[in-house]
């Protein structure tokens, strides 16, 4: 049986840390070492981004990740346009062994708003 790209996204975030904007804001603010990831394509980061945010690309993820993030305890926030995408690089990076990574499911949107 095939799965749809919105079935694996369900199925991971029953695996995964998932929170909402202001959790994830919180969870930033009370933390100085905290990464927030970026997961969506260059071109969508360049038009508009997080101060401080890394951009790796969910398709380049695996390759790029330690560059970023020596150590699997960092707390990693991981975004992208809607939540879907930072669920699947946040059950990837668990699956690498990263044990504090967050997926923020809402939308890039609400997340600039918070995030200013």
């Amino acid at each position: 049986m095939i799965k749809t790209a919105g079935e694996l996204i369900s199925e991971a975030q029953t695996h995964i840390n998932c929170v909402d904007v202001m959790s994830a804001k919180a969870i930033y603010d009370d933390s100085n070492n905290a990464v927030i990831l970026d997961v969506r394509e260059s071109n969508s980061f360049e038009n508009a981004h997080l101060n401080g945010a890394i951009n790796i690309p969910r398709g380049l993820l695996e390759m790029q990740i330690s560059k970023h993030c020596e150590n699997s305890e960092t707390i990693i926030l991981i975004h992208c346009a809607a939540g879907g995408r930072a669920s699947l690089a946040a059950q990837t990076l668990a699956q690498m062994g990263y044990s504090n990574v967050h997926a923020i499911t809402a939308s890039f949107e609400d997340i600039k708003v918070v995030f200013r």
